[in-house]
């Protein structure tokens, strides 16, 4: 086994910067519309494919229209391997984002394509040979079910459980890693510490504060993060996610991983969009990072 496989949602982010994320009822006026490739999915696997040394696969549905090419050549130029993505009787999933001053922003999704995906024999037989297996929730459950039943035995089932639902006991059983942020953190198990109740290891992100590892049987371990000026953190989230996995399929140990995974995600906040802010490994190692 080796290699990641990432099983998710693409999209095309419509991004508008505002000086503040409009209330209930509000009109605000912001600045020149930009049209960028996204998705949790596809910004996940770019991650892990930039990351370098774990050869990348992504496992998603596109549209037959023309986002659906503006994506599948991101990914391929990152050095994705896209022959298995599906084409849908739907639109490409499409993300409508407003990106304030601070880098804070906030994502309403269409996911169109992204809801019809599917496992076919061709799709489980490349997730089987995988060292990781990467999924998130803009895809249906029982697509993120049918991954974690493919993957062979020893292969981590990595989940990065968003945006956050119910998880029914069979997908919390079927996890080997649960990644989340903090309110994502306190929705599903109330707080980070328990999610160890449901999961052998998860990973907390922090923002620009870091992430918390927790392992069961081991001291839990907070990363600190690095000091940068963000401004725009649309997609840092699944750049730690992408890097993560690359890192765990290196067979680097969780703690190792997710002190990669910290330093990329503070590169990508420092410049606009998604796919494109998500930085090289030689990027992460001249800030501090260990190249693969």
């Amino acid at each position: 086994m080796s290699g990641v496989v990432v099983v998710g949602s693409a999209n095309v982010d419509f991004l508008v910067d505002v000086p503040h994320p409009p209330g209930a009822g509000e009109t605000v006026l912001g600045g020149d519309l930009r049209r960028s490739p996204g998705g949790k999915g596809a910004n996940q696997a770019v991650a892990a494919a930039r990351a370098g040394g774990a050869d990348t696969t992504f496992v998603g549905a596109l549209g037959r229209d023309e986002p659906a090419e503006l994506l599948l050549t991101s990914l391929r130029d990152a050095g994705v391997r896209t022959e298995l993505v599906e084409r849908a009787d739907a639109a490409t999933g499409t993300a409508l984002i407003t990106v304030a001053p601070n880098g804070e922003n906030t994502i309403v999704v269409a996911p169109g394509a992204n809801s019809r995906l599917t496992l076919g024999p061709a799709q489980a037989d490349r997730i089987a040979s995988a060292a990781v297996v990467l999924a998130q929730l803009e895809i249906p459950l029982d697509t993120v079910r049918a991954a974690a039943a493919a993957r062979r035995s020893g292969a981590l089932m990595v989940l990065n459980a968003a945006p956050a639902r119910e998880l029914p006991d069979d997908v919390w059983n079927a996890l080997d890693l649960l990644v989340v942020n903090e309110h994502e953190a306190a929705e599903l198990a109330g707080s980070p510490e328990a999610l160890l109740d449901r999961v052998p290891a998860a990973v907390v992100t922090l923002g620009g504060e870091g992430c918390l590892v927790l392992e069961r049987g081991r001291e839990s371990l907070r990363i600190p993060g690095i000091r940068v000026e963000a401004v725009d953190t649309t997609g840092a989230g699944d750049t730690f996610c992408g890097v993560l996995a690359a890192a765990l399929a290196r067979r680097s140990g969780l703690a190792e991983a997710a002190r990669l995974a910290c330093v990329a995600a503070a590169l990508s906040v420092t410049r606009r969009g998604a796919q494109a802010a998500v930085p090289s490994a030689a990027e992460v190692a001249a800030a501090g990072g260990k190249a693969p």
